[in-house]
Formats: C-alpha cells, sequence, structure tokens
C-alpha cells in the first residue's frame, strides 16, 4: 500500500511541476526536476528502504536512519545484498528526532514506529518538503480505540478516545488532529490523501501544503463528538464555522454550541465526550481513484496483497467524504434486543426516505449516512414493528424510551438500486480475515534474562567436593518426578 500511495503522489506532483514550468513566462526557466528524496526516520533493519529503491522509480537518494549502531550495520548489509548503491540507501546513524531537524528537508518522510509515532510527529511536519508526503503509522491501537487509558491518548495526541463502533476511525482522526496541530505551529497544513486501518494499526498519507490560508480553517475541521453510552447515536461539535463575507472575503467565526444535550435526545443516557479530533474528509478522493485505478492495472506480481488493496481502495472510494463517523448496526440493534437486518434493507430505507449512505473500510457491518439520528432511529423502529419487539424490555428502559417514540420519517424498506455497493456487488476483498489466532503484534523486544547464579555452601571453593555436591543436588532437583 506504501509503494502504491508514494508512487501516486510521485506522479501527481511531476503533473503539477510540469504544469506549472508550461505556464511559466520566465524566459529563464528550467525543467522541473523529477526525482525525489526519501527519509525513513526509524529505519531498524533497513528493508522497507530498500523496498523503496527497487520497486520505486525517481528516488534521487533514501535516507535510512536508527539510533543503533548495529542496526545501521544492518542497513549496509541488505543494501549491499540487494545490489544497491550506498549513494542511492544512505545509512544514517542518530536520533530520530534530530535527524528531521538536521538533514535537508525531503520529498517523502516515513514514520514506523514501535507504538506511537506521536514523539516524532513534530520533526516529520518540519523535515517534509511543500507539497511533499509523510506516511505515518501507529500500532498503540489499546490507547487509540478504547476508553482504557484515556490519560494516555490525550498526553500523546492531545484527544480522548471513544470506545465505540466507530472507535478505529476516531483513531485515525486522532492521528490526523495530532498531525495539524504541529503543522500549525509552522503554518502549514495537511492535505489527508488516504487513512487506513488495517488489521492492528493505523497508517495515514498525508500531503503538507506551506498555505497558511488554508490552515485557517483548520478550526472548522477541527472538534469533539458526544457519543451516547447505551444506543450509541453521536453528534459533532466543530470549533469553528467559515461564512462568507463582503465580496470575495470569508469570515471565520466561532460556532456556536452545545450541538448535543447533557442526556441523549433518543434514549434519554448519559453522554461521554471525544475528541478533539479531525472532521474533515479522511481521504482525497481524485488521489484514491487515481491509485486504485494503478493498483489494478498493475501485474500481481507487483502487488502482493493487490486482491486486498484492491478491495480496501474501492471501499474507500464508496464511503461519504462529508461526514464524519458511522454507525454500527449491531451496536443499534442490540440496544433495542431485536436481530439485525441485512445490511441492504437498512441501506435502502435510508436512500428512499432521501439520504445517502454508504459502507466503511474500518469496520465491517457499518454505513455511514448523513441522516440524522431520528431518521436512523426510526428505520430501526420500522424494523422491530416487522419482527416483534423483545418481551424482556422492560418498561421506563432506555430500550422502551426509544420504541416508545413516534415515528418523524416514512420508511420503505422496498429495495433501493443503490444499497448494494458495487464492491460487494462484484465479490471484492473487503474485509480481511486474521490468517491465525490472536494475531497482532506481539510484546516488546527486551534482552533475555540472565539465569540465576548457583547456590553454594557458605566457606565452599568452585570445584571443590562440597561445591561439586551442591551442584549435583541443583540437578536432581531439576529432574521430573516419576507419578
Amino acid at each position: 500500500m506504501s509503494i502504491a500511495a508514494i508512487k501516486t503522489w510521485r506522479d501527481v506532483t511531476n503533473e503539477a511541476k510540469q504544469q506549472r514550468y508550461e505556464r511559466s513566462t520566465n524566459p529563464s526557466k528550467t525543467p522541473p526536476s523529477t526525482q525525489f528524496t526519501l527519509l525513513e526516520a526509524l529505519a531498524a533493519s533497513g528493508l522497507r528502504s530498500v523496498r523503496y529503491a527497487k520497486e520505486i522509480d525517481g528516488i534521487d537518494h533514501i535516507v535510512a536512519n536508527d539510533l543503533l549502531p548495529d542496526a545501521v550495520e544492518s542497513i549496509r548489509r541488505n543494501v549491499h545484498f540487494n545490489g544497491l548503491s550506498p549513494q542511492l540507501v544512505r545509512a544514517h546513524q542518530g536520533d530520530a528526532v534530530a535527524a528531521m531537524h538536521s538533514l535537508p528537508r525531503f520529498g517523502v518522510v516515513d514514520l514506523d514506529p514501535y507504538g506511537s509515532a506521536a514523539p516524532f510527529v513534530d520533526g516529520a511536519i518540519h523535515a517534509v518538503e511543500n507539497g511533499g508526503l509523510i506516511c505515518v503509522t501507529c500500532t498503540d491501537l489499546a490507547i487509540l480505540a478504547s476508553n482504557n487509558h484515556p490519560e494516555t491518548c490525550f498526553g500523546k495526541y492531545g484527544g480522548n478516545p471513544l470506545k465505540a463502533g466507530f472507535c478505529h476511525e476516531m483513531a485515525l482522526r486522532l492521528v490526523l488532529n495530532s498531525l495539524q496541530q504541529a503543522a500549525g505551529r509552522y503554518r502549514r497544513y495537511i492535505e489527508p490523501l488516504l487513512s487506513c486501518s488495517i488489521d492492528f494499526y493505523v497508517r495515514v498519507f498525508v500531503r503538507v501544503h506551506d498555505r497558511p490560508l488554508l490552515a485557517k480553517t483548520v478550526a472548522s475541521q477541527t472538534g469533539v463528538v458526544y457519543h451516547c453510552r447505551y444506543c450509541g447515536t453521536f453528534a459533532t461539535q466543530p470549533f469553528g464555522t467559515i461564512d462568507p463575507g463582503k465580496g470575495q472575503s470569508t469570515k471565520y467565526r466561532i460556532a456556536a454550541a452545545p450541538t448535543a444535550a447533557q442526556s441523549c435526545e433518543t434514549c434519554g443516557s448519559g453522554q461521554e465526550i471525544g475528541g478533539p479530533c479531525w472532521l474533515g474528509p479522511l481521504h482525497n478522493k481524485q488521489f484514491v481513484q487515481r491509485m486504485y485505478d494503478a493498483v489494478c492495472a498493475a501485474d500481481q506480481s507487483v502487488y502482493g496483497t493487490q486482491p486486498r488493496m484492491r478491495g480496501m481502495l474501492k471501499v474507500i472510494l464508496e464511503e461519504l467524504d462529508d461526514t464524519p463517523l458511522h454507525y454500527d448496526i449491531a451496536t443499534l440493534c442490540s440496544a433495542v434486543r431485536c436481530v439485525c437486518p441485512p445490511l441492504t434493507k437498512l441501506n435502502s430505507a435510508l436512500l428512499n426516505a432521501g439520504y445517502r449512505v454508504s459502507g466503511v473500510h474500518t469496520h465491517q457491518g457499518s454505513i455511514k449516512t448523513d441522516a440524522p439520528p431520528h431518521v436512523i432511529w426510526d428505520a430501526i423502529r420500522a424494523h422491530v414493528r416487522e419482527t416483534g419487539r423483545s418481551s424482556r424490555i422492560a418498561a421506563g428502559s432506555p430500550a422502551d424510551r426509544i420504541l416508545s417514540a413516534q415515528p418523524t420519517t416514512d420508511i420503505s424498506f422496498e429495495p433501493h438500486k443503490d444499497a448494494d455497493p458495487e464492491s460487494r456487488r462484484t465479490k471484492l476483498v473487503r474485509y480481511q480475515i486474521n490468517p491465525e489466532k490472536f494475531w497482532g503484534p506481539k510484546a516488546r523486544h527486551s534482552q533475555p534474562a540472565k539465569p540465576p547464579a548457583t547456590k553454594r555452601k557458605q566457606g565452599a571453593e568452585p570445584g571443590s567436593e562440597a561445591a561439586q555436591a551442591d551442584e549435583s543436588m541443583d540437578l536432581d532437583a531439576k529432574k521430573p518426578k516419576a507419578n
């Protein structure tokens, strides 16, 4: 996925450079360079840098940095074993943050740490060129996608996580917000090109612009999320708004608040607050479409995981990009103790009511829609009327309050032509199944513990009869006993 993303960014960037060159009227203009530089700040063995050098054209040089001398030596060996020039892949020893602040700026900066990328975000923003690409991986989803350690998440990413059906999308938005907050300190602006939740980690690809005017729009794309602990209903609260001013001017204002009451308007339960997080688009659809076309056109030997890449990119293309977060159908139905309806049935109800709806790549069995919560719950109530209300729902309970509300929308479950997305009709690999049980990151590497010293009798010299007797007793104690 990273190789395809960097190739697509390279092509888009070179085309933009060529267009600026052709529009220029400067008589002394020179053709733009089509090469770029790349920094892998946490290279370890350097195998990713080697792959980049062998599979991506147009790279001037790659700096593979690591703090440990053994890792740097491993990078040099891997570069040699793969027949690459040490001038193309340059091993560099040093602290990642110091390297990103001291070395010349790069076209692409890749961050893939063990755990959180938060300590390296500021350096990556500083190290990338105007219009350059930052690739960031975070594997600490135990912090980003749950409410077990909200204080840790807030300290690292500047926002609170939420344990909800949309927790993985929330993780992406927390990471993007931390990137934008770092960029804002340099009057820079991030443009998310592709944001993926994959297996046990998140991976985002963002382009960084030196455009202070775009940085002014950040408040309208940043905010908090109100989430009901019981039924899963949520509402977003941006921090700012953008209004047209006089003539061509624009007014940036503080948003009115709040967008949600203290208690959930659907079931009356308490709400929790998440964020601040990024509320803008997660992807650039033109970029993703171009990347999808390139992956489909390539031979399967180029991308070993091509079926999965095609499925994920297609689902991302189908996602609504102007509606943050999504609803988990199982959570909604669990709140009213009913069986889940087929996804196409609920999609048809919302489409027939005049709203848009799509799936999401971050969670199977979820919907992203611009329909307000009361319309979604009207569809659930209509489904319950068809299937029957559970006898276990007590009077006055949150489930009873949800089902007792009067519908405000005419719900029709007549099949809609757009209810079944193309990625599902063509049977693409949309959601990968874990290859084995307990699939995911293992424990962090640590130094092996030293074996405990053998105890000797006081005054026994090494090699003496007393010391040898002690050692034989230790060996006898370690032998398995007969049953």
